[in-house]
């Protein structure tokens, strides 16, 4: 039998992070063996509150949890994303306390550590700002040669941006970190608008979480309801894109990509409109995508289903497998 891989997960744990986290717990593919917190959708500390909360509820209490940076590279943390995820970042769903606190280590110095630990085999999967990853790599510049792979929420290939005409919140949230990782010498998978914004849970998709009897489910379709608020004037619709899980779902190779080119990709830095875009050079697709040279960046486009059955599907599969009873021997 295959055994899951171990992975690093490195979020600012808002409602698509707490479903990337639910996802990442449940996929038989997937270890968990850490998480750092960044500042993004709340503070970085707000963020390891609401993981190791999450991590409770969820049976999962000795997974380490690490705060990563409060500020980008450059300037300071904004603030987060009140009006999207609510002020506590989960929807304003209270979760009862784990009791846990964050290890003393920082997200970058555990993601270091971890990387020696699973040498070779540690996969990573960052859905938030790109400061830990950036910081971790001037920690140990062989980083790049520990890590089996990595997965990375954000950007905007041909689809508009969600912070500016062109940038993706992740991204452009720390600008000079995203171009130093999208630089260093390593394969990256690039899980951007394009594909996030295009799957999409419904309210039935939030009622059959509502529904189900597990702690876990019935609060992320709790989380879920301001979510779906935030993108009715975005879909005209009570919904919600998916962008974190999907970055999970990608990571563990849970779905199939169908169109997904490696490329060139830069980071703009600077001060001007496109600042925080990634610029993906996507000229071959007139030819077939031909391979690049130098090109290390692979950017999932599309992918072969809807994601939302297997969200679920993954998520219930699991809290089924918890709730079941062994049935006596005759």
């Amino acid at each position: 039998m295959n055994q899951p891989a171990p992975f690093f997960l490195d979020c600012d744990t808002g409602i698509d992070d707490a479903l990337a986290l639910a996802y990442l717990l449940a996929s038989p593919k997937a270890e968990l063996v850490g998480i750092g917190t960044v500042s993004g959708n709340v503070s970085a500390a707000g963020g390891a509150r609401n993981t190791l909360d999450l991590l409770n509820l969820a049976g999962h209490p000795d997974i380490p949890v690490a705060i990563g940076a409060h500020d980008p590279q450059v300037g300071t943390f904004h603030g987060g994303a009140p009006h999207v995820h609510g002020d506590n970042g989960i929807g304003g769903v209270d979760l009862v306390p784990s009791g846990r606190e964050p290890v003393e280590a920082t997200a970058a110095e555990l993601l270091v550590k971890l990387a020696h630990q699973y040498a070779g085999e540690l996969r990573l999967v960052a859905i938030g700002p790109l400061t830990n990853i950036a910081e971790a790599l001037r920690l140990e510049p062989k980083l790049t040669e520990l890590i089996a792979d990595v997965t990375i929420m954000g950007g905007a290939a041909l689809a508009p941006g969600n912070i500016s005409p062109v940038a993706e919140a992740n991204i452009a949230n720390d600008p000079e970190a995203a171009a130093e990782v999208l630089a260093a010498d390593w394969n990256v998978t690039l899980v951007p608008l394009d594909v996030t914004m295009t799957n999409v849970l419904e309210e039935n998709h939030r009622q059959e979480l509502l529904s189900t009897e597990h702690p876990v489910s019935q609060a992320l379709g709790e989380m879920l309801g301001y979510y779906f608020g935030f993108y009715v004037d975005i879909f005209g619709r009570a919904c919600s894109a998916m962008h974190d899980p999907l970055a999970a779902a990608i990571a563990v190779r849970g779905v199939e990509l169908t169109l997904a080119p490696t490329v060139r990709v830069q980071v703009d830095t600077t001060d001007g409109p496109g600042r925080g875009q990634t610029v993906c050079d996507l000229r071959g697709q007139y030819a077939g995508f031909p391979e690049q040279r130098g090109a290390r960046c692979r950017v999932v486009l599309e992918i072969g289903e809807d994601f939302a059955p297997h969200l679920l599907g993954t998520l219930q599969a699991a809290w089924l497998t918890e709730n079941q009873v062994a049935e006596p021997v005759a």
